[in-house]
C-alpha cells in the first residue's frame, strides 16, 4: 500500500468477504477542507443575516417611532393651523369692525389708515441643511408657512391697535356725536330687501329703495338707534305709521309701516328705547320693518352704520 493512500476495510456481513476501498490522503484532506470551510461559511452567513436581521427590526421600530412622532407633530401643526385660521377670521371681523367706526365717524381718510401696507418680510429662521427626512422636510415647509402667517398677523395686530387707540382718542373727544349714531339693528329679523336699486314687489319694475327692509312678527318692538328727538310719529304716504327721529350733526332715522307708535313728537329718546311695534301699514306686502337713514337730507345705507353683524 502506497504511503498516500488509505485502505478502509468494510465487513458487509459473517459470510461476505470483506471489501477494500482506497482513497486518496489528498483527496480526504480536500474534502475535510471543503467541509470545514462549507461550516465555517454557514456560520458566517447566519451570523450575518441574524445582524442584519436585528438591525432591520431595529430599523423598522424607529421608522414605526418617527412616523407616531410624525402624526403627533402634524396633528399638533394642523391643530395650530386651524388656531391661525381663527385668528386672521378674528382680524378680519375686526378690520370690517373698525372700518363701520370710520364711516360713521367720518374717519376713513385718517393718515394712520392709510399706512396698513406696511413692507414685511424675511427668512423663516430653519436651516434646510439640518433636516434629513422627508418627514422633517415636510414639517420644515409647514412650520416656515405658519410662521411667515404668524408674522403677518402679529404686524396687522399692532396696525390695528394703533388704528383702534387713534378710533379711542376720537371717540373720547366726540361723545355726543357718538351716542347720536346710529348703530345698532332697529329690531331683529330678515332684510329681505337691502339698500340700492331693486326690483319692486308691486310694479316689477327696477326702483331705488332707500333703506333696509327687515321682516319679523307683527307687534314685535322697534327700537331708536341713537339718542334724539321726535319730529315724525304719525301716517306718512307709503310709509303708513312712521316715527322720525332727529339725532342731530345732520343724522336723521325713519322708521315705517309701524302697527302702533309708542312715542309721540317732540320726546327725546335714548339707543335702544323702544319707540313703535312692527306692522304692515302703507304700501307693504307683509310684517316688516321699513328702516332709513339720512345724512344731511340724502339717504344713505343704513348697514354702514349696525356695528353688529
Amino acid at each position: 500500500m502506497k504511503k498516500d493512500e488509505l485502505t478502509i476495510v468494510v465487513f458487509p456481513g459473517t459470510t461476505s468477504a470483506p471489501k477494500k476501498i482506497q482513497l486518496s490522503k489528498r483527496l480526504i484532506k480536500a474534502a475535510i477542507s471543503s467541509v470545514v470551510l462549507l461550516v465555517l461559511g454557514l456560520i458566517g452567513s447566519t451570523a450575518f443575516l441574524s445582524q442584519q436581521y436585528f438591525k432591520y427590526k431595529e430599523s423598522e421600530s424607529e421608522l414605526a417611532s418617527l412616523r407616531r412622532e410624525g402624526k403627533i407633530q402634524k396633528i399638533q401643526i394642523e391643530k395650530f393651523g386651524h388656531q391661525v385660521r381663527n385668528f386672521e377670521s378674528e382680524m378680519a371681523r375686526l378690520e370690517r369692525f373698525e372700518k363701520k367706526l370710520r364711516v360713521i365717524t367720518a374717519q376713513e381718510n385718517s393718515t394712520e389708515v392709510a399706512e396698513k401696507n406696511w413692507g414685511v418680510g424675511g427668512p423663516y429662521g430653519l436651516n434646510s441643511a439640518s433636516f434629513t427626512t422627508s418627514l422633517e422636510h415636510e414639517t420644515k415647509s409647514m412650520l416656515g408657512r405658519i410662521s411667515a402667517n404668524v408674522d403677518m398677523m402679529t404686524n396687522q395686530a399692532k396696525i390695528q391697535q394703533i388704528s383702534f387707540q387713534e378710533l379711542d382718542e376720537y371717540f373720547k373727544s366726540q361723545r355726543s356725536l357718538l351716542l347720536s349714531t346710529p348703530s345698532i339693528w332697529p329690531t331683529r329679523g330678515w332684510v329681505t330687501s337691502g339698500f340700492g336699486y331693486r326690483k319692486s314687489p308691486f310694479t316689477g319694475l327696477p326702483e331705488k329703495h332707500e333703506g333696509l327692509d327687515i321682516a319679523t312678527r307683527k307687534g314685535s318692538k322697534v327700537y331708536a338707534t341713537a339718542e334724539g328727538k321726535v319730529i315724525v310719529a304719525g301716517r306718512q304716504y307709503g310709509y303708513g305709521n312712521m316715527v322720525e327721529i332727529d339725532h342731530g350733526y345732520g343724522l336723521v332715522t325713519r322708521f315705517g309701516h309701524n302697527s302702533k307708535h309708542l312715542v309721540k313728537v317732540g320726546d327725546r329718546v335714548r339707543r335702544g328705547q323702544a319707540i313703535a311695534l312692527v306692522g304692515n301699514t302703507g304700501r307693504s306686502t307683509g310684517p316688516h320693518l321699513h328702516y332709513e337713514v339720512l345724512l344731511n337730507g340724502v339717504p344713505v345705507n343704513p348697514k354702514n352704520y349696525i356695528l353688529s353683524d
